[in-house]
């Protein structure tokens, strides 16, 4: 099913499968903002990455002396979510819980409520992952994938783009094997610079991961004329992705809560790096927001 959100600068269409963006229209730019998932590049738009973000060495965790096997970014994103209905035609909730298919590979009590609401000129999504749990720590880590059309705008290419952050960056980017898994050392990426020019070599070894940046905005624009959108996630989100399939025009913006394994994981899920340790009844939110410039 499909439902929609609208304000005088944004018109927004969800799915009750995975909650993904399905369009993220700005009457400001008059455009679409959302990739609109040509299968022979990426099929998907814009997936919600729960309950682990990335890979798991060797497809498996260790979780109270059993094992169990998760698929790359976890179930959330190719299950049936509950729409909840609203009041008000700017705000859409959407709730998955736990079932008999994610206890058998997940055996943990939860609640994720996926909510997109049109606040002035700024679409937000935001997630709460609760414990539901009486006695159990719930380990999870929540993650957002969107991707976003480059080039934007008519008679403009994909080397016309640039990325600005908030804030100039000393970070490395931190490679990706072949399985899927983080290297524990990072290359030189930012020194003490706060933008990426885009071009589509940058992505043909996999997506750039970083660490801690010091950044909460991320402005992509056309370079000549500064118009595009501003990318805001708040602290939660300690993981960045940027990433693309090769050649593709598109361009993911990625906060993440989590990280896949790197090559020296131990397998046990509760110390699994960036994992989140919710305990009974508590509830951790991420946000992330864009508004048209």
């Amino acid at each position: 099913m499909l439902y929609s959100i609208e304000n005088e600068d944004f018109k927004v269409v969800i799915s009750t499968k995975g909650a993904e963006l399905q369009s993220v229209y700005s009457k400001v730019l008059n455009t679409e903002l959302l990739w609109q998932g040509d299968k022979s590049f990426w099929g998907k738009k814009s997936p919600i990455l729960f309950p682990i973000i990335g890979e798991l060495k060797n497809g498996t965790y260790e979780y109270d002396t059993k094992m169990y096997q998760l698929p790359r970014h976890g179930f959330a994103r190719d299950m049936e979510f509950n729409y909840r209905k609203e009041n008000i035609n700017t705000i859409a909730v959407f709730e998955l819980q736990q079932n008999q298919t994610t206890l058998q590979v997940f055996p943990f009590k939860f609640k994720l409520l996926v909510t997109y609401a049109l606040i002035n000129d700024c679409l937000m999504a935001m997630y709460s992952v609760q414990n539901t749990s009486n006695s159990s720590i719930l380990y999870a880590s929540v993650g957002a994938h969107p991707a976003f059309n480059v080039p934007i705008f008519p008679d403009t290419n994909f080397n016309d783009y640039t990325l600005l952050f908030n804030k100039n960056e000393t970070a490395g980017v931190y490679p990706i094997t072949e399985n899927g898994l983080i290297k524990t050392q990072p290359t030189n990426f930012f020194d003490n610079t706060n933008e990426i020019k885009l071009h589509k070599e940058l992505f043909y070894g996999d997506a750039l991961v970083f660490k801690d940046l010091k950044s909460s905005i991320v402005k992509l624009v056309h370079q000549e004329t500064g118009r595009g959108f501003d990318f805001t996630f708040t602290n939660q989100f300690n993981y960045f992705g940027i990433w693309s399939a090769k050649d593709a025009p598109f361009v993911c913006l990625e906060p993440w809560s989590g990280i896949a394994d790197n090559e020296n994981a131990s397998g046990k899920i509760q110390n699994k790096e960036g994992i989140s340790s919710i305990l009974p009844g508590e509830t951790i939110n991420a946000m992330w927001n864009i508004s048209a410039i």
